[in-house]
């Protein structure tokens, strides 16, 4: 069932047009990984699908009933960010916030919420532990649990192993897939193709000012633009 229709969007920044006519849907489940050069309009578009930035012209059309406070989001670290200094058990609570409305402490099942999802990312042991001392892997897992306090359908990724060891990444990436098979429908963008699309069911190519691809992953693999990245250590089975 499409969760997320884009209709021949073309988006920009600043009166500059990045992308145009720009047509995708995504199924409840799927898996989608944006790729492309930087510039391209792949942070544009994530933050047009989170209403974040309107677009140019196109729509953005919400299926299966999804609403905003369904949606989690992981943004890519600015250094200020990463030396925030909160505990790992505030920073994953803080994902509650949309849904905690007015009221001004958080709920006895919203803590659970955290608890859990701290639980299912291995950083519960970390509860007590100031955000700004953790490793950056570390970081994105504490940011990683904050996100599925905030969605109950779909999680929006930008870079989500950015900065992190390949140790770390590779970690991040098969955490993302276990919660992609537990349901949660996962539109990420990535500069690694390989490591990330090797778990994506389908792929969103965009090259300059429009999309070069997209399709299922088996897809992409045999088509022109895919085979190009394949031969340079892409996308694999």
């Amino acid at each position: 069932m499409p969760q997320l229709t884009c209709q021949n969007l073309t988006l920009g920044y600043e009166g500059k047009t990045v992308v145009t006519d720009l047509t995708f849907t995504v199924n409840a489940g799927d898996y989608l990984c944006i790729v492309g050069e930087n510039g391209s309009g792949k942070s544009t578009l994530m933050k047009t699908m989170l209403k974040l930035k309107p677009p140019m012209s196109g729509q953005i059309l919400a299926g299966d009933g999804l609403k905003p406070e369904e949606i989690g989001y992981l943004p890519q670290q600015t250094d200020v960010q990463k030396d925030f200094p909160a505990s790992v058990r505030e920073v994953v609570r803080s994902g509650c916030i949309s849904r905690r409305g007015l009221r001004p402490y958080y709920s006895k099942s919203e803590k659970q919420m955290a608890d859990n999802n701290m639980e299912k990312l291995g950083i519960s042991p970390l509860a007590k532990r100031c955000y700004r001392e953790l490793s950056g892997g570390q970081q994105q897992r504490t940011l990683l649990a904050r996100a599925l306090c905030s969605t109950r359908k779909i999680l929006l990724l930008d870079e989500p192993a950015a900065g992190l060891d390949p140790m770390s990444a590779a970690e991040m990436y098969y955490l993302i897939a276990e919660l992609n098979g537990g349901g949660i429908t996962v539109i990420m963008i990535s500069h690694d193709i390989d490591a990330s699309a090797k778990y994506a069911s389908h792929i969103l190519h965009i090259g300059s000012q429009s999309a070069l691809f997209f399709g299922t992953k088996a897809d992409y693999i045999e088509s022109e633009i895919g085979r190009v990245y394949v031969s340079l250590g892409g996308v694999r089975e």
